[in-house]
């Protein structure tokens, strides 16, 4: 077992040493802050501290101070290139196994120590790519938290050859957004009268009044009904048990166009989807900042499916921290999915490894557990504009940094994208090459029982 020394076990220091050996590395490990245990430790050891012991021939990473302050100030991180990736907070004088503290850095980006520090924001108040550090040193693309990691293994796995890690493997998770479940059908007569005067009248499109006729009349398949499509493909690669819906659950508005959770084939709907993947609430615009709303989303769910909603990711990626996240605990809420950015893909944590959430304001560690994502079909499609051939090679890319780390690629995808029809037109041989690409790259996962 390895045994960690630390000048102070802050709850930073914890959170971190943890995440990095317990959830990136897997190996076995022990912190102490008591030198004389330490030096008498048989074991292999790291010595993490501001000065190398002396007399001492185990690893010393020195630290940086962002794991022993409490405040929350801006940090001048000194970005720079190492063994070909960047790395942050350098540390300087002889003796440290590393040119920068890869803990201090690790915290820095899992934590969204950046979020919390002032900043601007988009028309819908998130923070923007353009915003991070990782776009503007051009990391955004690397799993670097990942990759941080792998240099301290490196060092000890040299050092100490008997020391064992599990290993890790490639994972892929497809995750489908559910904001509209039908584009015509089950919209209630209101809106469907007011859908059929807007194409009419205001979009001059009769043969859009036509094509919506034939659904209504049940002789054409509503558009946005891609779900068969989405578990045939999924089966096809053996991707049931890595299949997640995220049912939008929220009142009807501006933002927040969902079927009805009073409609009985909506309803039966999510009952079919849950006999064969995870479910999850999709918290509605407004959701992040009022727990009450939240709650009310996540009861209508657990009232279709008659189980307890652990599972969340918020509509338009719309969080702010850390008080989306203190909502979302309220709500017994254990796992979220909305970390990414909406206008570019990649990293937004810097890692694709699930991690716990630290509440840097309570200078805390919770027990929601944080999903990022590396990728989502608008963001190619709406925010870049980019063809559908050209989204495939950006998740090609994506998919091999991932796999280079033995990671989690987790991308979203939305039921009404996948229609092939409308502006969307295309768009399912991304999809689709996305699944036979990461095959390619799976190490087989066939499960396909569900587990809720």
């Amino acid at each position: 077992m390895l045994l960690i020394f630390v000048p102070k076990l802050t709850n930073r220091a914890g959170y971190t040493i943890n995440v990095v050996m317990r959830d990136l590395l897997q190996t076995d490990f022990a912190i102490t802050t008591d030198p004389r245990a330490f030096a008498n430790h048989d074991g292999p050891r790291l010595w993490y501290a501001y000065k190398p012991l002396e007399n001492c021939d185990a690893p010393f990473v020195k630290a940086a101070k962002l794991l022993f302050e409490t405040t929350i100030e801006e940090q001048d991180c000194h970005p720079f290139t190492y063994a070909g990736t960047t790395v942050l907070f350098p540390v300087y004088g002889r003796g440290s196994a590393l040119p920068f503290d890869p803990f201090a850095a690790t915290f820095f980006m899992l934590s969204r120590y950046e979020e919390y520090l002032p900043h601007r924001t988009d028309i819908h108040g998130r923070f923007m790519a353009t915003e991070s550090l990782a776009y503007r040193e051009g990391f955004l693309q690397t799993a670097v938290v990942d990759r941080w990691a792998l240099m301290l293994k490196d060092i000890l796995v040299e050092r100490y050859p008997e020391l064992t890690f599990r290993s890790r493997a490639f994972m892929f998770e497809q995750t489908i957004d559910i904001d509209a479940a039908y584009c015509y059908l089950h919209k209630g007569i209101f809106r469907t009268v007011m859908g059929v005067l807007r194409d009419g009248i205001h979009r001059h499109d009769p043969e859009e009044v036509r094509h919506r006729m034939r659904v209504l009349m049940k002789k054409e398949e509503d558009p946005y009904d891609t779900f068969d499509y989405i578990l045939r493909l999924s089966q096809q690669y053996s991707y049931r048990s890595n299949l997640i819906f995220f049912a939008l659950m929220g009142d009807y508005g501006i933002y927040d166009k969902p079927a009805s959770p009073h409609c009985s084939e909506f309803r039966q709907l999510l009952q079919h989807l849950g006999d064969y993947a995870k479910m999850g609430v999709h918290g509605s615009y407004y959701s992040a900042e009022e727990p009450s709303r939240m709650g009310k989303e996540i009861e209508r769910l657990s009232d279709i499916l008659h189980r307890s909603i652990v599972r969340n990711r918020f509509h338009f990626l719309r969080f702010n921290l850390p008080y989306a996240y203190r909502n979302l605990l309220q709500n017994n809420i254990l796992h979220d999915y909305t970390m990414g950015f909406a206008e570019m893909p990649g990293f937004r944590c810097g890692t694709c490894t699930t991690v716990p959430f630290f509440d840097l304001n309570s200078d805390q560690e919770s027990t929601l557990s944080i999903h990022p994502f590396v990728a989502m079909d608008t963001t190619f499609h709406t925010h870049m504009g980019v063809t559908p051939d050209e989204a495939k090679r950006h998740l090609h890319t994506l998919v091999d940094e991932v796999r280079a780390v033995d990671g989690t690629f987790s991308c979203i995808f939305h039921n009404q994208n996948l229609s092939d029809d409308f502006d969307w037109k295309g768009w399912r041989t991304v999809y689709e090459d996305l699944l036979e690409y990461a095959t390619r790259h799976n190490d087989g996962q066939t499960n396909t029982k569900n587990t809720n």
